[in-house]
């Protein structure tokens, strides 16, 4: 009921851009929502890169939206929007936003709300949101990876890698990632993919030829950029597509576009936060109905490193900077 909920919560603000020490326990008053949102007693928050730079003031959040950082929570469903359908007070539930994850309440648009899977704690469930929904837009439907394809995942260790890994592997796809040192592309290993290669001393792009038998990947989905560009094109076989959703070494590059018209290639790439929640909406319906049933039944997990408490979000941050873990860094409300 409202008239329970408390007028002042917890969270955590960002009190100056730049360091790690610049997250900082707070309080804000409980946010308020619309007819299409639900709010959400937050049980846990996934910690993702974009948060980072949101900390270091790269990457502001839209306008009109909190800023509280945090892309995705669990837990469950608070109060409901008067136009909400479909979910009940009390419903375990996981969501997708914009902001406001850091904090014991959140406010999500519902289309981008999810049931937390069966069989999954509600605190596994806050390492879903943001990486199933970038891998399942970029390598599916923008990459349009098939069954008996192949695909290049760069930083296969990370949130968004480890995910993309199980859900090629899924899908009939063979994978070949890449990490920065022998543990992690033992991970990538364990998680599915074929060839691990260890971007440290190795290079990926004749790995990727000797794995395809000389023809090059069809799908690669990079987070890194700079030099890696023009790698990922020569990496690519005819009518492969490279996929791009972050730019670790720099979103300016100069490449040769020979390789793009001989091998009919194309180039993508998309980000989230900003998109219209219609757009997000035709996401999680897919993820739904194509993706949920994948960790109901055990195909696909969510694979986390670590959990801090809320108020441990600095930690947190420092350990994602440092890039210790495989898999995802969750917070706990």
């Amino acid at each position: 009921m409202l008239n329970d909920l408390p007028k002042i919560i917890d969270c955590i603000e960002i009190s100056e851009p730049g360091k790690s020490g610049g997250l900082r326990p707070t309080t804000r008053p409980m946010p308020r929502f619309g007819p299409a949102e639900i709010l959400i007693r937050v049980v846990a928050a996934g910690v993702n890169r974009p948060d980072v730079f949101q900390r270091k003031g790269l990457y502001p959040p839209p306008a009109g939206v909190t800023d509280i950082p945090g892309l995705e929570v669990s837990g469950t469903v608070a109060a409901l929007g008067k136009d909400v359908e479909g979910w009940h007070e009390g419903d375990p539930i996981t969501a997708l936003v914009a902001g406001g994850g850091y904090a014991e309440y959140c406010v999500a648009p519902a289309p981008q709300c999810l049931p937390v899977p069966r069989g999954l704690e509600t605190v596994e469930a806050a390492a879903l949101p943001e990486t199933c929904f970038t891998v399942w837009h970029n390598v599916f439907d923008r990459g349009a990876l098939k069954s008996g394809e192949s695909l290049l995942v760069h930083g296969g260790s990370s949130g968004i890698g480890t995910t993309a890994i199980q859900m090629a592997r899924a899908y009939g796809a063979r994978v070949i990632a890449t990490a920065g040192s022998k543990k992690k592309c033992a991970a990538c290993r364990n998680l599915g993919a074929e060839i691990a290669v260890n971007y440290q001393d190795e290079d990926f792009v004749a790995a990727a030829k000797a794995f395809t038998d000389g023809r090059g990947v069809d799908v690669v989905l990079d987070m890194v950029g700079g030099d890696y560009v023009q790698r990922n094109l020569k990496a690519l076989g005819p009518d492969g597509r490279l996929v791009q959703i972050a730019f670790l070494n720099g979103s300016k590059v100069e490449i040769d576009l020979m390789p793009v018209m001989l091998k009919r290639l194309i180039v993508t790439g998309s980000t989230l936060r900003a998109r219209p929640v219609a757009e997000k909406a035709k996401i999680a319906a897919a993820l739904r109905t194509r993706v949920w049933p994948l960790i109901e039944h055990g195909t696909l997990r969510p694979i986390i490193h670590a959990t801090f408490p809320l108020a441990r979000a600095s930690d947190a941050h420092y350990m994602m900077e440092s890039s210790q873990h495989i898999g995802k860094i969750v917070l706990t409300v």
